[in-house]
């Protein structure tokens, strides 16, 4: 297959995707029924973190394990990346030393360049512009929930951030709509969340017009990392960008209420949201786990034939 990366969610065709999906499930019943599945056995995982995290880090540590594989943690203020070493060299010597790579860090550019040079896949763990895990466990558990996303409305209310640029790439592949409501002054840029078009979103002045008719309602925080001197006037600007159970009676019958985490009750969520019936947030933070394990055996291995099943 040659090296592939997942630095975007586009990075991956819709039957590459479908191919995920359907071995997420599979492995995720596997695991559900403690029967032990080891692909990746003497396999190594790098993960590079220059952002702090709770769920990426957990979910691709304890992934790998579960793959029968190892990870390895580096921080850059505990490398020599921290101290200025050119990225492409440490790509050099890293992908010569492991078997993939996970990088959560601030610009895209970075993850780029590491790829670039790179002998391994690398998967973006998060960045600035992009959060395609993120995306990809949320995709998998509404279909898991709700079935086939395909026609299907999301209703995105808040800032037009990393997690919601990448809903925008999914739905052009995965052919649903977003709706999109931010404070004036925060609304989407196309060419930075890398849309091939405008067909599959639509913008909205009022979050409630958004969330109107959507089959799932989601957020994200106010304040994203690296925008905290921001934080202030962000809290005046979004205030009226909440979800509340108010947003949710005007969503359809069923619709669900997701958040990638952490969540400020009281700020982009009620409680009453976050902990009511349409929440499935914490399914969805449990999906990142069988998703990314999905994906690291897709990128390492390729596509698992069903005899090996």
């Amino acid at each position: 297959m040659g090296v592939r990366h997942f630095l975007q969610f586009k990075d991956l065709s819709l039957e590459e995707l479908m191919h995920v999906f359907a071995r997420t499930r599979w492995i995720k019943d596997r695991f559900k029924r403690y029967e032990r599945y080891w692909p990746l056995t003497d396999r190594t995982l790098v993960m590079i973190f220059e952002k702090q995290s709770t769920r990426t880090r957990l979910s691709f540590e304890a992934g790998m394990q579960q793959l029968g594989g190892n990870a390895v943690f580096l921080s850059t203020r505990d490398s020599q990346l921290g101290r200025g070493e050119p990225v492409e060299d440490a790509a050099q010597v890293i992908s010569r030393m492991s078997d993939i790579v996970m990088i959560r860090t601030f610009e895209q550019e970075i993850l780029e360049r590491f790829a670039g040079v790179s002998r391994v896949p690398v998967i973006n763990g998060l960045t600035n512009e992009y959060h395609p895990c993120q995306i990809l466990a949320d995709i998998y558990t509404f279909i898991e929930q709700r079935g086939d996303i395909r026609g299907k409305t999301v209703a995105w209310i808040g800032d037009s951030n990393n997690v919601c640029n990448t809903w925008l790439q999914a739905a052009e592949l995965l052919d649903f709509n977003v709706h999109v409501s931010t404070p004036p002054g925060y609304e989407v840029e196309p060419e930075r969340a890398g849309l091939y078009g405008t067909d599959h979103y639509e913008e909205f002045r009022d979050p409630m017009g958004a969330a109107r008719g959507a089959d799932l309602v989601t957020t994200d925080v106010w304040t994203s990392m690296g925008f905290e001197a921001e934080n202030d006037e962000r809290k005046r600007d979004f205030e009226d960008w909440q979800v509340d159970a108010e947003m949710m009676r005007v969503a359809n019958k069923g619709a669900l209420f997701m958040h990638c985490l952490p969540a400020h009750r009281g700020e982009e969520v009620a409680a009453e949201v976050i902990d009511g019936p349409h929440s499935v947030v914490w399914d969805e933070a449990e999906n990142r786990l069988h998703t990314q394990k999905a994906l690291m055996e897709f990128l390492v291995l390729g596509k698992i034939k069903e005899s090996r099943e």
